[in-house]
């Protein structure tokens, strides 16, 4: 039986008559990086949201470390989701202080995450002067204050520039090495295909493909590939990676 510190049975969402996420089946293993892929509006955000406890699912279930969810998962779980709240008029080490009083953790853990981000010399620089990468990697600092078994980030690279994207790929694939599970969320291939260990496509609020990523071949054919099959025909199939022009279902 295979383990997983992550899974979703038939998880669901509608908001009033409309449904955004439909029967959503994820299956993370820990201590990897799995990649959530899917057109802006597919239904990622909301699928973390669920996951988070920010959104009640309508129906269907999610399981953490092997157990049902429950709101003290949340002990266990770092997230960044949308832009990080921060405080623009305190640092970067004023900022964290609040959340270790509001989690009940020593300040001890302010320092190392920061050094963990690269975020240890701001000294008394006020937020509001921070970067847009800056800002990303201090939300990403919040949420690994409790040290998380899973971290999930939502689009954590939209508005960074090349070097910022280089210096975030870079500290993703640390917190694996240190025994974290994350979930990356992103429309851009290219960013996930480079650091995710598996991958997620949703299109239209459902899960279409899920699976290893073979580096050896091209995310974007796979995607395009679930995408076009999709537009024609609903259900999740299994797609295989392109082979030289022929898609094999």
């Amino acid at each position: 039986m295979e383990e997983y510190i992550l899974k979703t049975e038939n998880l669901t969402k509608s908001f009033k008559k409309q449904i955004v996420v439909k029967d959503i089946n994820l299956k993370i293993k820990p201590k990897t990086i799995y990649g959530l892929l899917g057109p802006n509006g597919a239904g990622k955000s909301t699928t973390l949201k669920m996951i988070t406890g920010i959104l009640h699912p309508t129906s269907g279930s999610i399981l953490f470390d092997g157990h049902h969810w429950s709101r003290k998962d949340l002990r266990n779980i770092g997230a960044l989701i949308e832009s990080p709240a921060l405080y623009g008029n305190l640092t970067a080490y004023e900022n964290l202080k609040v959340h270790t009083l509001l989690l009940d953790l020593s300040k001890s853990r302010i320092k190392e995450v920061l050094d963990i981000v690269n975020l240890k010399d701001t000294g008394k620089k006020k937020v509001a002067k921070f970067s847009y990468g800056m800002k990303q990697r201090l939300g990403i600092a919040i949420a690994l204050l409790n040290r998380p078994k899973l971290l999930i980030l939502d689009e954590p690279t939209n508005g960074l520039d090349p070097v910022g994207t280089k210096e975030f790929r870079k500290l993703i694939k640390g917190f694996c090495e240190e025994g974290i599970t994350v979930i990356l969320s992103s429309h851009i291939l290219s960013e996930v295909e480079q650091v995710a260990d598996y991958v997620g496509i949703i299109y239209e609020g459902q899960l279409k493909y899920q699976g290893k990523i073979d580096k050896e071949k091209d995310l974007e054919s796979l995607f395009m590939n679930v995408i076009n099959e999709n537009s024609i025909k609903g259900g999740m199939i299994d797609v295989k990676y392109d082979t030289g022009g022929k898609t094999e279902i």
